[in-house]
């Protein structure tokens, strides 16, 4: 089916129009150098990808403690920060507009990849219990150590920082990313985070850092320019919740009067999802379930149900041009595995498109 008209008109975020509501979600690709700087592979592939209405480029770790694996980007140096202005520049150049996921890792993290001396931290000494990729392959998660009362207030730091990065090498925004299993989604899920001290505990210990980072840094680059990853219910990385709607409808309570630009939420298919986007009071984007359903009815459904943005992430990664193929109703190209993470031009840069890229026509601010 042709995916719906309003997908495709113009709309307010924060003080950018996005030409249309779909977004580019973040992946994470292993292209940056080995030191975390993004590489000018990294600007070509979001660059070709500029017509999205917005670009929400992958998980950048803010301090070398939280990098998810070999070539993850960084954003804690000049030169990281001069890689993703090279990103900037080509996104806006193509007529785009792109924001920039911080996300830290926490104990999925391994020392593997780590600089040397520097240790996996995370609410608490609990192991994920899972597998990490490493230079070496698939490998067990260790056990973390234990963030200080100190080393909480220096990663709040982290944050803020790395977001003043960001505004200075031309992004857009930041999206702090507290989904997925890592260090924000730890400090949240009851098995991961056993803090008894303000950190942890009740709903209101365990949300409370993703709350005072993203007050932070909506504070020192405004909250036009902030949003927030959520993800209830997913047991990525060994968490598990056992009452995803107390904590997260206490959590969009909490976030609701910073009015930063959006929220970003991973749909739980329960009752979560309309409490939600009741309690929201500005942008909601959404990320459909399930995943493997037609796109254009997901997205359909999903902005019927309130979505003010939809965003998309495999289909983006295999398709460049995947604003104009569902806008006409086109085939999509197959998506290709074996060039997910790490590697270089194939399956990540040479994806076909139907047309050159013609950025849609619209004002920025």
């Amino acid at each position: 089916m042709h995916a719906p008209a309003a997908l495709f008109e113009p709309t307010r975020l924060g003080d950018l129009t996005l030409p249309n509501r779909m977004v580019m979600a973040p992946m994470s690709r292993a292209r940056a150098e080995a030191d975390g700087t993004p590489s000018a592979l990294m600007a070509h592939y979001y660059t070709q990808r500029a017509t999205a209405g917005l670009i929400v480029a992958e998980g950048t770790h803010p301090a070398a403690a939280g990098a998810i694996g070999p070539d993850a980007p960084g954003l804690f140096t000049d030169a990281h920060q001069d890689g993703w202005a090279r990103v900037a520049d080509g996104v806006h150049a193509a007529g785009g507009r792109v924001f920039l996921q911080l996300m830290h890792a926490g104990r999925l993290a391994h020392p593997d990849f780590l600089p040397e001396g520097v240790r996996p931290v995370a609410p608490s000494a609990v192991a994920a219990g899972t597998l990490v990729h490493t230079p070496g392959g698939r490998v067990p998660a260790v056990t973390p150590d234990v963030l200080t009362e100190d080393a909480i207030g220096e990663l709040i730091d982290d944050f803020v920082h790395a977001a003043c990065r960001a505004v200075a090498a031309g992004l857009d925004g930041v999206e702090i990313h507290a989904a997925n299993g890592y260090l924000l989604h730890q400090f949240l899920a009851e098995n991961a985070n056993l803090r008894t001290d303000g950190w942890g505990g009740d709903t209101e210990g365990r949300i409370r850092l993703t709350v005072a980072i993203t007050r932070a840094v909506a504070e020192t680059v405004g909250p036009h320019r902030v949003g927030v990853r959520i993800s209830p219910s997913n047991p990525f990385g060994g968490l598990d919740e056992s009452d995803p709607y107390g904590t997260y409808t206490a959590l969009v309570r909490a976030l609701a009067p910073l009015g930063i630009a959006y929220l970003h939420h991973g749909e739980t298919g329960t009752e979560l999802d309309p409490a939600i986007r009741e309690l929201w009071p500005t942008a909601l984007m959404v990320t459909p379930l399930p995943a493997d359903r037609d796109k254009p009815e997901a997205a359909a459904d999903a902005l019927a149900r309130g979505a003010d943005l939809v965003s998309f992430g495999r289909d983006f990664l295999a398709n460049p041009d995947l604003v104009t193929r569902c806008r006409i109703g086109a085939g999509l190209n197959e998506v290709r595995p074996k060039g997910f993470y790490g590697g270089g031009e194939a399956g990540y840069t040479d994806y076909p498109s139907l047309d050159p890229v013609h950025p849609d026509p619209v004002t920025r601010h």
